[in-house]
Formats: structure tokens, sequence, C-alpha cells
């Protein structure tokens, strides 16, 4: 490997792609042409001996190498905001990154939002990989399965909750089972989202017949067709229904943990515990609360076990 050929220019380039998984977009926020970006990725890929991202369809996503190089990019470029920092005898300044989805957001860490974080903002994956590649200093995720090369940070567990109509039938009842919604029409989320795969997996095993009312992405979008009487909602139970709806718990799903994720060997770095007080005292404050649902749930499991 020739590694004079491993240019911090590469790097920094290579980072701005991570952060967008996009040539166009990274090509426009570093002010050079689409080509010259790929020639830049390419050739630090060659220079590696491995491939830093893969395609699926029209999607890219970074191999663990490609997280790797993108990790050692943005600590190469703090390091070195740090050193002339001291050299011209100044205050390195660093900007507390938080990454976590649309839910998280509206519903559990309006407190932590504050002037001076940066806020990523996407699902799981993208909040995993923000993670992963240093680009988020903490994510705030729902995990099924716990990554082997993550810190998880338990943070708070709730139950899954029916959303309907106050004069619907099923209000009347303190809590609800998946047999209640035999036959309802249900409001839910595209076939790819974790949320929509865990509920048609639990209605089937139940043997429980429901239809499709509408696909919606988002619980704000949900509750509103839920509102219009379009079909029933299945969410989170930290999602507070809005005027005209009640929520119910359906005790025979499983509850939904929400993670705080950091790299292992930062759990003492500033920026990390900064962020991590704030997002429980945010928590602390939500509407919503956190409590273990009627049923045991197993703890997720790690990745690469049964």
């Amino acid at each position: 490997m020739d590694l004079s050929r491993l240019s911090t220019d590469a790097l920094a380039s290579f980072a701005v792609f991570a952060d967008h998984l996009n040539f166009t977009r990274a090509a426009e926020e570093l002010h050079i042409s689409q080509p010259a970006l790929h020639v830049k990725v390419r050739r630090l890929g060659d220079t590696l001996g491995r491939p830093l991202y893969t395609r699926h369809g029209r999607r890219l996503a970074l191999t663990p190498t490609g997280e790797q190089v993108a990790r050692f990019a943005r600590d190469l470029d703090a390091r070195m905001t740090a050193f002339l920092a001291d050299v011209h005898g100044t205050s390195p300044t660093r900007v507390p990154a938080l990454a976590a989805g649309e839910g998280a957001y509206l519903y559990l860490l309006g407190g932590a939002v504050r002037p001076g974080i940066r806020l990523i903002n996407g699902g799981r994956a993208r909040t995993l990989a923000a993670v992963r590649t240093g680009r988020a200093d903490l994510g705030v995720a729902v995990l099924d399965v716990l990554p082997a090369d993550v810190a998880a940070v338990p943070l708070a567990s709730y139950p899954q909750t029916l959303v309907m109509p106050d004069g619907h039938p099923l209000a009347a009842r303190p809590h609800l089972t998946l047999a209640d919604l035999a036959g309802a029409s249900l409001v839910v989320p595209p076939p790819e989202g974790p949320h929509r795969i865990t509920l048609e997996r639990a209605l089937r095993a139940a043997e429980v017949p429901w239809s499709l009312a509408v696909e919606a992405a988002g619980w704000p979008l949900m509750l509103h067709f839920a509102s219009l009487g379009v079909g029933l909602a299945v969410v989170n139970g930290c999602v507070p229904p809005p005027p005209g709806l009640t929520a119910r718990e359906i005790i025979d799903l499983p509850a939904v943990p929400y993670y705080a994720l950091h790299l292992p060997d930062r759990a003492d770095d500033p920026l990390v515990t900064g962020l991590l007080a704030a997002v429980r005292t945010s928590l602390r404050s939500a509407p919503c609360t956190s409590r273990p649902p009627s049923t045991s749930t197993p703890r997720p499991r790690p990745s690469g076990t049964s």
C-alpha cells in the first residue's frame, strides 16, 4: 500500500460523501464536480485496497471499512483543528452532534434540542451510521438487536398502543390484546419500516386478520388519518393522542425500547456525556410515561446471536 497517496484532502472529501451517501449532494457541498468526487473516492478505496461503499439499486451504503475511514477522517479533522487552535493560542470549538428519528425528536427529545447542537435526522439505520462514522456524538434509536460495535445505553421503554376515535367501542376497554384487532382496518407505516415488520409479524403469529386502510410515513400522518376515521393506528406509547382520539395499550405487543448510542471508546467524552445528560432530562419531562408493558418483553439480543 502506497500510504503517500492517502491524502488528507481525499479523507475530508470522503467524510462529506459519507454524510450524504449521495455523490451529487456531496460534490455540491465540496464545490467540486461529481466526477472529481468519484475519482477521489475511487482512488481512496484503491489505495486502501478495500471497497468503501456498496450500491443497492439507487441506494448507497458504507462498508465496514468505509465507516472506519469516515470515522478516522473526522477524528483527523478534529485533531487538526485542535492542533491549529493550540498553535494560534485559541480554544478549539467542538459542536456536539445528536442523531435521532422524527418520532424521537417530536415526542421525546424536545428538551434536549437547543442552539449549539448539530441535529441529524434519520431513521434507525441512518442514526447508527452517523454514530459509527463519527458524524454524531450520540444517537437515539429504537433497537431490537443490539449492535456489537456500538455502546447502547438503555433510556426508556414504552408500550405499544392502539389509537382510535374517542367513541370507538374498543376505547371503553382499559387495555387491549392483538385479538381485539381482528378485522380492523389499520393505518400502518410503509412495508420496509421496522414498526410495520414487527406489527405484521405479531399479527400473523396471533392469527389475527386485518386490512390495510392506508400506508403513512411518520406518527403525525398516522394520527392524522386516524383522526379522519380512515382507520386505527398502532403507535409507540410515547406518542400522545391528539384531542378526539384515545390510546389503549396492546398488552401482548412487545415494549418499544429506546437506546442512546455512542462509540465504545467515547463513554467519558464530555460531548457524549453532556448530550446524554440532556437527553435523560428531556425524557423525564416528556408528556408520556416510560414504564414496562403489561407483559414481559425480552431484552434485545446482541447482533450476531440467535
